[in-house]
């Protein structure tokens, strides 16, 4: 949907009270309360024209002279300008052109004045001073009271429309806008939520089987039905009125002997621990195990101090384990004798094959 850029009273009173509900970080939630605008459009309408701490008064002559003096010496370098003066960016760079203007107008209108100030024709001078008095005073008045430094063109569309006042409300709205309208009043006026909501339904129900309750009393007591011993259903106990988990005795006798016996001479202990139900676990006998061998290892080495060191040091001598020990081969089944026997016979089977051959 594409976003109309001007702002009317309507839109500006929507975005103040979505932003006293949903605060200044919420800029897209803000903006769907509003059909033609962004979320981009709602930030720089706040921050450029509905801030409570943004000056909307006249320019002084001190705020003038601080702008033209921060403009010589920063040009174009609005946003740094802008906090020095107590203005806005926007607000700043349309009055400096606004002074441009005015200072370019009132010297082409100074010129004319000197070029026929200097005339021997003292009636045409008299007539050219009048004519400078009153173009100063009008250029004054046009530019003070109905100032555009942006006038667009019929068709041409406002590039900053955020930093300036809002159009009037037309008489008759459309059809979007008064849906746009009843949707902002409704999300708005709902200020305790999802929560509240549940708890008046739950509270409208206990209300309605209440109602249902009572009416059923009032029907059987029609019918001629007693229920006025009926106490309906009990949500606990009743503490007041009987003991909890009590076990009443069978009736007759029972024997007593074992009530004669001292707590701590009872013939079975109850277990309380999980160990003592589960019993000992294989994890903790074996961690228990290994704790023990390790101490065991370090008392021994403390009895025996020279050999385990020179143990340690024949572990980490680089040498003895660089060193590469001697190859211990089987003893050969066939003698020298018997293998060269077997060499030399090859060779002359070979010679008398190639001789046949």
């Amino acid at each position: 949907m594409a976003k109309e850029c001007s702002w009317t009273n309507t839109e500006d009173e929507i975005l103040r009270a979505a932003l006293s509900k949903y605060g200044t970080n919420q800029w897209t939630r803000s903006s769907s309360l509003l059909v033609h605008k962004s979320a981009t459009q709602c930030k720089a309408r706040w921050y450029e024209w509905l801030h409570p701490s943004i000056t909307k008064i006249k320019w002084t002559r001190e705020e003038e002279e601080k702008l033209l003096h921060l403009a010589k010496f920063m040009p174009s370098q609005w946003r740094t300008i802008a906090p020095i003066v107590g203005r806005t960016p926007s607000q700043c760079l349309e009055h400096y052109k606004k002074l441009l203007i005015k200072n370019s107008v009132n010297s082409i209108i100074s010129c004319t004045y000197l070029k026929f100030d200097h005339t021997s024709n003292s009636r045409l001078r008299s007539k050219a001073s009048a004519f400078y008095v009153f173009c100063y005073e009008k250029n004054q008045q046009l530019l003070d009271e109905n100032y555009e430094p942006r006038k667009l063109k019929p068709g041409e569309i406002d590039p900053n429309p955020e930093s300036n006042p809002a159009r009037p409300d037309p008489v008759d709205m459309d059809e979007d806008e008064k849906q746009m309208l009843s949707e902002a009043r409704a999300r708005l006026s709902n200020t305790k939520g999802k929560k509240a909501k549940r708890k008046a339904r739950e509270k409208q129900l206990a209300e309605v089987r209440r109602v249902a309750s009572l009416q059923k009393r009032r029907e059987l007591k029609v019918a001629g039905i007693d229920n006025r011993n009926w106490n309906g259903k009990r949500n606990g106990i009743d503490y007041n009125a009987e003991i909890p988990f009590e076990r009443r005795p069978p009736p007759g006798f029972y024997d007593v002997v074992g009530e004669s016996l001292l707590i701590g001479e009872q013939p079975y202990k109850f277990p309380t621990t999980i160990e003592e139900i589960e019993g000992e676990r294989r994890v903790d006998t074996e961690a228990c195990l290994r704790k023990q061998g390790i101490e065991r290892n370090k008392i021994a080495q403390r009895k025996d101090a020279p050999s385990t060191i020179l143990y340690a040091n024949k572990l980490n001598d680089l040498e003895s384990v660089r060193k590469r020990p001697k190859i211990n081969l089987a003893t050969p089944r066939i003698s020298d004798y018997e293998l060269h026997y077997i060499a030399t016979f090859g060779l002359q089977y070979l010679s008398h094959g190639f001789s046949s051959f």
